[in-house]
């Protein structure tokens, strides 16, 4: 992989986020051959403290937008691989402008794809999320159709390139996270307001989010969705790992789920668990190769009953000490 990266040209869209942080912080350290990195983002205030935490000559930080096709362009001119994470997140905001995510998850993805097959761009590594698995929010409908997006640009591009999805759950301390929201209420001694003591959701930290973007880029070929498998926990016993570990008895509030919300989340769906490959501690699917039939679209279907989604109340469930523990390996307390 260092040979991969040797004299490389990378490209990280929304790089000042949390996941382009820590894998800056990765190529960093890891991929020392490396040409270059690119910060693209449009928030100027954000671009000048990471550039002040990672002084180093081969990164670049660059204003512009992905919504804007030509500033897209530009950015792309003699880039190897491109690392798209720029998106909009938060459930509640697309819910109340769902036309911005729109914009910038459709339509800024799609200005990727097309800029990416006109330039020499050899892979582009896409960031999808659990919610876009059988949506009921904006954001996780337009991260639907940004999937959508990128699997029917992939049946028609350059030979030498290839687009890969990874899709991930909650990622702990990142922005959006309810777990940086109990520990500012816990040390407050306020009362931890939680939707459904029950609801479950992936938990996992920055490092394997960018294991999950690493291994996709190493072994994904051209279509692929890359799934890292994770344990879940539910929003109770996230409060309750974090009371115990801060040694306070804050009282718990019920305020009901929110609008948008699922109680478990999904990162398979049947179909796609029907066609997917288990890889250990991943699994890969690929709806090019298994679905170019178009009688699978128009006169024939399957039997998909016996299959079982990938849902974060049927993984691996940590209790309360082992919650603590995986909160911990994330740095956030």
């Amino acid at each position: 992989m260092n040979n991969t990266f040797k004299n490389k040209n990378i490209l990280i869209t929304g790089g000042t986020g949390s996941f382009g942080k820590t894998f800056l912080n990765y190529i960093l350290k890891h991929k020392k051959n490396i040409k270059s990195v690119t910060i693209f983002s449009r928030d100027e205030k954000k671009q000048f403290d990471l550039r002040n935490m990672f002084s180093n000559k081969k990164v670049k930080f660059i204003i512009g937008d992905v919504r804007d096709y030509n500033s897209v362009l530009d950015v792309m001119q003699n880039i190897d691989y491109v690392f798209h994470a720029a998106a909009l997140k938060q459930v509640p905001s697309c819910e109340f402008y769902p036309l911005e995510a729109v914009k910038t998850n459709i339509i800024g993805t799609n200005n990727i794809l097309t800029a990416a097959n006109r330039t020499n761009v050899k892979k582009v590594i896409f960031l999808s999320t659990d919610k876009s698995v059988q949506p009921v929010n904006a954001m996780g409908m337009s991260k639907a159709l940004m999937e959508k997006v990128v699997i029917a640009k992939s049946r028609n591009i350059r030979k030498d390139l290839s687009f890969c999805i990874t899709r991930y759950g909650n990622v702990i301390g990142s922005r959006g996270s309810v777990i940086p929201t109990f520990i500012d209420q816990i040390k407050k001694n306020k009362r931890i307001t939680i939707t459904d003591p029950s609801m479950t959701r992936f938990m996992m930290t920055l490092n394997e989010a960018v294991q999950l973007v690493m291994y996709a880029f190493e072994k994904g070929e051209n279509g692929d969705i890359f799934v890292k498998k994770s344990p879940a926990s539910t929003i109770g016993v996230i409060a309750k790992a974090l009371l115990k570990y801060f040694k306070k008895k804050s009282k718990i509030k019920i305020i009901g789920i929110r609008q948008g919300e699922k109680k478990h989340e999904l990162l398979l769906s049947k179909d796609e668990k029907i066609i997917s490959k288990n890889l250990n501690n991943f699994y890969k699917v690929n709806l090019i190769k298994s679905n170019i039939n178009y009688k699978d679209y128009f006169t024939s279907g399957k039997i998909t009953e016996k299959y079982n989604e990938y849902r974060s109340d049927n993984t691996l469930q940590l209790n309360i000490d082992e919650t603590i523990k995986l909160i911990k390996k994330s740095g956030l307390i």
